[in-house]
């Protein structure tokens, strides 16, 4: 019985630098970054940039896996079920993080203690883009334009009761337009059939967005975050003159399964923090319309409670649904 106590003091310190060495070793393989959205909107463009930059960093590849459906809840679930040792992480955004808990009233894990937040990565303002085929050269033409046409024009979004689902509401609450939904499974599909015509309207990440914007392929009317965005510097803010105090901009982040030890989960946040203080990787997030961004673990889960909270408001005050 004396041996007992300098016994589990020797595992105590064991255990603490088995942690410790095992962060320090960590990558010792290939890492999967899972995208919970099919290839080519905006979660996915920002998350191939994260991808490419940890892999350059650790000396190990991240595989991106983009497993789309359900608002991100497939992609999200294999994140959740998946060996919490940090080698499967989640590129989530506001949509799978914040809305989905309150759009959502059964889902395949608790979107509370399924995950460990590691860091924030950008921030996404949306751009409100039409079809060049539209007879609107501003936001308030476009406001003119549908309120002339109640239920004669169209808006696509990356699904039903994500980010840009939710900011078109808002644009409509507050301008009294009745502008028809119609969710694709994606942003990429979104903004395809918006470049075919079959719809006239979008609200989209400007990370997604921009190339077609500057190829005049699409006409962006304006920004819904609080100020302009570099990418599109000529563009205003719909918050400018036309209707002020709007904001509504998405998010990306990265996160790990519950129990993934925090030692890794620390040497990732602060991996990402590293690489998002670069200048060259700032720039390509900028170029394209994102502001890039950091946070600690505990930075990002406040982020994420606030706006869970913001958004269920919005969810519950418009009656939206999944369907």
């Amino acid at each position: 019985m004396k041996h007992k106590p300098s016994l589990l003091a020797t595992w105590v310190v064991a255990s603490f630098f088995s942690i410790a060495a095992m962060a320090q070793s960590f990558p010792s393989k290939p890492v999967t970054l899972v995208i919970p959205f099919p290839p080519g909107g905006g979660t996915d463009t920002g998350g191939r940039i994260l991808a490419e930059q940890l892999s350059k960093r650790w000396g190990q590849s991240v595989v991106v896996e983009n497993k789309g459906g359900a608002a991100g809840q497939i992609g999200a679930d294999a994140v959740a079920k998946s060996k919490p040792d940090g080698y499967t992480l989640l590129l989530g955004n506001i949509g799978t993080q914040a809305i989905n808990p309150s759009l959502y009233p059964k889902m395949p894990y608790d979107p509370d203690t399924a995950f460990a937040p590691i860091s924030l990565v950008a921030e996404l303002p949306l751009a409100l883009m039409v079809h060049p085929g539209v007879n609107a050269k501003t936001a308030a033409e476009f406001i003119a334009l549908a309120k002339s046409k109640p239920g004669q024009l169209s808006y696509s979004s990356s699904g039903a009761g994500g980010a840009p689902h939710l900011a078109a509401e808002m644009f409509k609450e507050q301008t009294g337009t009745f502008i028809v939904h119609v969710p694709y499974r994606g942003g990429g599909p979104a903004i395809a059939d918006l470049l075919a015509g079959h719809v006239q309207l979008s609200f989209m990440t400007v990370l997604e967005a921009s190339g077609h914007i500057k190829a005049g392929k699409l006409r962006a009317l304006a920004v819904t975050g609080n100020k302009r965005v570099s990418a599109l510097p000529e563009v205003p803010a719909l918050s400018e003159n036309t209707l002020p105090g709007f904001n509504a901009i998405s998010w990306l982040a990265l996160l790990a399964p519950a129990g993934t030890p925090v030692s890794i989960v620390d040497k990732i946040s602060a991996d990402v923090r590293s690489i998002m203080a670069d200048e060259a990787v700032k720039s390509r997030y900028v170029n394209l319309g994102g502001v890039p961004h950091s946070s600690t673990s505990q930075e990002l889960s406040q982020l994420i409670a606030q706006d869970r909270q913001r958004y269920a408001q919005i969810i519950q005050r418009k009656k939206i649904t999944a369907e």
